[in-house]
């Protein structure tokens, strides 16, 4: 299997260079919420559960091929804004919220965008360098996969949020993830099975022990594979680099238990 993507080293250069230049990411209403979700995928874990679950495999994942820098297969979901208190005065709870997104009623109320049609939501409006640098991070970007068109619509069409500061603030976090000590523990660890204690270890390395209470992992198969990993990250630190104090702890560790595999390519 064959899969596309920029250079690791020149992605996380741009990364770091963008981030010197970009416009914050600031919400032009619906702004009274507190944090945000940074979804990341293990890419291979997340291409396996498709094939697994004999679901339509995105192109991307028809394509897959080995990267020499295993960091390349920690790529983009998403990155959600919490529920908005002004959201849930109208009667939302978290579960509608997340569910729904910018088409929640009775607010935000905007036109719904279902994950099965991606390509008919509207395309963000990205300058060719985001364009770039988020195909380089998120596999299902562009072509007919059309990843980036559903998560703005659900996620960020309703806050008002400039697409590339949106899209380029998922490329710079993207980017602190794989060149800290974390990024280096699920390279060197590629195709193993690691302990939860460990994974835990490394994220408390790179950041302390409030991005261990930040994070939320999802697994598949049996025995147990990573998929993705949920960030919690406080919304009031959302432009500055990671440290300590930009994580959010959140209850729900997730579904990995004690040990899972960082998935290889292939089946």
């Amino acid at each position: 299997m064959k899969f596309i993507c920029q250079t690791t080293l020149l992605t996380l250069a741009c990364a770091t260079s963008f981030h010197a230049m970009a416009e914050d990411l600031q919400p032009k209403q619906y702004g009274d919420f507190d944090r945000y979700v940074l979804a990341l995928s293990w890419q291979t874990g997340f291409c396996q559960s498709m094939h697994e679950r004999n679901r339509n495999e995105p192109a991307e994942c028809k394509t897959q091929q080995e990267q020499n820098d295993k960091r390349a297969f920690l790529t983009v979901h998403g990155l959600w804004p919490g529920l908005p208190k002004s959201v849930a005065s109208r009667g939302v709870d978290e579960k509608r919220w997340m569910r729904y997104g910018c088409s929640t009623r009775p607010v935000p109320n905007m036109a719904e965008v279902r994950g099965s049609q991606k390509c008919q939501a509207p395309a963000p409006e990205l300058s060719s360098d985001i364009a770039t640098q988020l195909a380089g991070v998120m596999p299902g970007a562009g072509g007919k996969s059309c990843l980036e068109r559903y998560e703005y619509a659900k996620h960020g069409a309703c806050f008002g949020f400039n697409p590339n500061a949106y899209f380029g603030t998922m490329v710079r976090l993207n980017s602190e993830f794989k060149q800290s000590a974390f990024g280096t523990f699920l390279a060197e660890n590629y195709g193993s099975v690691v302990t939860r204690k460990a994974f835990n270890k490394a994220l408390e390395k790179s950041w302390g022990t409030e991005a261990v209470k930040a994070v939320k992992l999802t697994c598949n198969g049996n025995p147990a594979y990573l998929t993705e990993m949920q960030i919690s990250l406080d919304a009031a630190k959302i432009n500055g680099p990671l440290n300590e104090s930009a994580f959010a702890a959140q209850k729900n560790p997730g579904n990995c238990a004690k040990q899972f595999r960082l998935d290889a390519v292939g089946y």
